[in-house]
């Protein structure tokens, strides 16, 4: 060993790693596709209840939809160019009134607060639910389908899937990330599917959402084809309340 030479000196060992602190087991989830599987059943039930809301306004109100505004457009442009048994002030009503439901329910969802998820989901079931009883209760009240009645109950129900459709969408949960149209549902269960050259993992809940908007349009057909009004508006009233107290209560 020469004067210069040092011996290596050897390296210090690392630290050992602190073990990660378990989870609080009263913690609720922060992943956000489990958050969502728990409002899968009441999405569900909302899509269905769309469906038999447009099947009392086309049906019952004159060829209007207050749910699905990408149909509503296209009457609209029916109304416009003079199609019988078509009208713009119906259809612009419910347009109109749909947008400012929307905007509205874009105001509760920051007002609450993007993370709570219950709270937007829970305010938004409980003015739907009161929305529709106030529908009912003016179709039972007016059962000649006055003009009045008409845009009162084209009004609220319109406003209603503005509001639900705003707070839909900030729940973003995949696949159902809105309640009154299944367009973009069909496609991606085509466009994904195996024929598709895709593996078809999430037709299921797409699968459930197209059947629930069916069922819902089916249900509201028979109502108002051999009842009045007021019994389907009721019956999606009752439905948006019991949904509204049975939301789960962890975020």
């Amino acid at each position: 060993m020469t004067g210069t030479d040092h011996p290596s000196e050897s390296p210090e060992p690392p630290e050992p790693a602190e073990p990660p602190e378990p989870a609080d087991p009263a913690e609720p989830s922060r992943d956000p596709e489990a958050r969502g599987v728990r409002l899968v059943p009441v999405l569900l039930l909302l899509t269905g209840i769309s469906g038999l809301i447009d099947a009392v306004t086309y049906l019952g109100l004159g060829h209007v939809f207050t749910a699905n505004m990408t149909g509503n457009v296209v009457v609209l442009g029916f109304a416009a160019a003079g199609a019988p048994g078509f009208s713009v002030p119906h259809t612009a009503t419910s347009l109109v009134c749909f947008l400012v439901g929307a905007a509205t329910g874009g105001r509760v969802v920051r007002r609450v607060g993007e993370g709570s998820r219950r709270t937007s989901a829970r305010v938004m079931l409980a003015t739907e639910a009161l929305l529709m009883a106030v529908s009912a209760a003016v179709a039972f009240a007016t059962s000649d389908h006055a003009p009045a009645t008409v845009y009162t109950i084209i009004a609220l129900t319109a406003f209603a899937m503005g509001l639900r459709n705003a707070t839909v969408r900030k729940l973003a949960v995949r696949d159902l990330g809105t309640t009154t149209v299944v367009t973009m549902t069909l496609t991606g269960l085509a466009s994904e599917s195996r024929a598709g050259g895709g593996t078809g993992g999430r037709s299921p809940r797409r699968t459930a959402s197209v059947t629930a908007m069916f069922a819902g349009a089916v249900l509201g057909a028979v109502l108002v084809l051999h009842n009045d009004l007021a019994i389907p508006l009721l019956l999606a009233a009752v439905t948006s309340a019991v949904l509204a107290l049975t939301v789960s209560g962890r975020e």
